[in-house]
């Protein structure tokens, strides 16, 4: 599975939730909703999830293994940057630009392919 495309969707210079992203794996299937957030050891992601009755979260979709989690908050960490950066023109419109680049930025583990 190839993450083909993330965009940035809203960014929050305020508050620790930084951003809301879209990932598009594939070019066939969309996760909206994962939100990169400001803890005390720094950047996460939070995938989307819905709250239950006593208040608890419950993921709605989410990566089965580590080197897939790693593989996608890579590539948000990445399109995040570039917002950050400015070199996005439009921050709804931050694309990665290529899975080398998702490569290249989780050495050790090997693109979906």
């Amino acid at each position: 599975m190839r993450i083909t495309d993330v965009r940035i969707r809203k960014v929050n210079d305020d508050g620790k939730m930084k951003a809301v992203v879209s990932v598009t794996f594939d070019d066939e299937f969309v996760v909206h909703d994962i939100k990169v957030i400001e803890g005390q050891n720094g950047l996460f992601i939070a995938m989307p999830s819905r709250k239950m009755g006593e208040g608890d979260f419950r993921d709605i979709a989410h990566p089965l293994t580590s080197e897939t989690r790693n593989r996608i908050k890579a590539a948000i960490f990445e399109a995040y940057e570039k917002a950050l950066e400015g070199k996005a023109e439009e921050i709804p419109h931050a694309q990665i630009a290529s899975e080398e680049a998702v490569a290249e930025a989780t050495p050790g583990i090997p693109a979906a392919g």
